[in-house]
């Protein structure tokens, strides 16, 4: 009884990482806690950002105050810091037991907060780094983005494969990267993985298709990684976490969340931005119509209680 209760704790552990660090966690080892704070500890990395001004006063994890995240997907190159492939906004609810789920699709034209223009949102990053990235982002929504969590797109495919591949029900039969992708499931290793996620010309659902293939992923690593055959992986997981994922979040704010937090982490809700796309001097964008842009920030805003 006991042992099966140790091996509870530690599933959590796993989750709370593969969830954006925001499942429950704890550890039954002295080696797996120490794994998972040497992760954490490579993973943080702070910014020079103010408070957001849609913010009173910071989040207290204590007093169980809902907050959001973006997750940024960073395609990284070398001699060249990229561009965000991928932006999702995490609003975490403990008190409606909730977390919502917003996929902003990267051609989304939006002004740039920092740029003085509107552009595409995806290029925040490229222009100015994580930071512009959480402004615009914050101003598209008109919500603070209280945290972020950065994933390069790279090495998501070594994370994939700590966690020993992933299973996804397919609803597109494709052929991308040389790699055939049947309808139904199917079983991905790291590479066909990230091929899977990133692939968008071939689907006539355009950016909408890539945002849904690229969260069951994520959703397929969370259940990996909250399975029984993790146990015996969890230095290979650290391991790839700590190579390729960035966050201003500290391990005492993860064991924060994880205290007050864990039980929103099952009621995930998928949000989606209704867009039109056009050409505008022969570039592609996304327009969202402001009566689409107030749907969003009203539904955000009832999730973080600012409303």
């Amino acid at each position: 009884m006991r042992s099966n209760k140790k091996n509870r704790k530690w599933l959590k552990v796993t989750g709370i990482i593969l969830l954006l660090l925001i499942i429950a966690g704890g550890a039954y080892a002295f080696s797996v806690y120490k794994s998972f704070k040497t992760a954490v500890d490579t993973m943080h990395q702070p910014i020079e950002r103010k408070q957001s001004e849609k913010r009173e006063e910071p989040v207290a994890f204590h007093e169980k105050d809902p907050f959001s995240v973006l997750l940024l997907g960073v395609d990284e190159r070398e001699g060249d810091k990229g561009r965000s492939d991928s932006l999702i906004v995490l609003t975490v609810n403990p008190n409606n037991n909730s977390v919502k789920m917003l996929s902003i699709p990267r051609d989304t034209r939006t002004e740039i907060i920092g740029k003085g223009k509107d552009d595409k949102i995806n290029h925040a990053y490229a222009f100015g780094g994580v930071p512009m990235a959480m402004d615009t982002v914050e101003n598209f929504l008109d919500i603070p983005i209280d945290y972020y969590v950065q994933i390069n797109m790279e090495g998501f495919k070594d994370i994939v494969d700590a966690v020993g591949g992933v299973t996804v029900q397919n609803d597109l039969d494709f052929t991308d990267g040389g790699v055939h992708f049947a309808k139904g499931e199917i079983t991905l290793n790291g590479e066909q993985a990230l091929i899977f996620s990133r692939m968008r010309y071939n689907d006539p659902r355009g950016d909408f298709g890539r945002q849904l293939r690229q969260r069951q992923i994520i959703q397929a690593v969370i259940n990996e990684g909250a399975s029984v055959s993790s146990l015996a992986k969890f230095s290979d997981i650290f391991n790839a976490l700590g190579k390729n994922v960035k966050t201003n979040l500290t391990f005492g704010q993860m064991m924060d969340i994880q205290k007050n937090y864990k039980s929103a982490a099952g009621n995930i809700q998928q949000m989606e931005i209704k867009e039109t796309g056009t050409k505008i001097n022969g570039i592609y964008y996304g327009l969202v119509a402001k009566e689409e842009q107030q749907r969003i920030q009203n539904e955000l805003k009832a999730q973080l209680e600012l409303q």
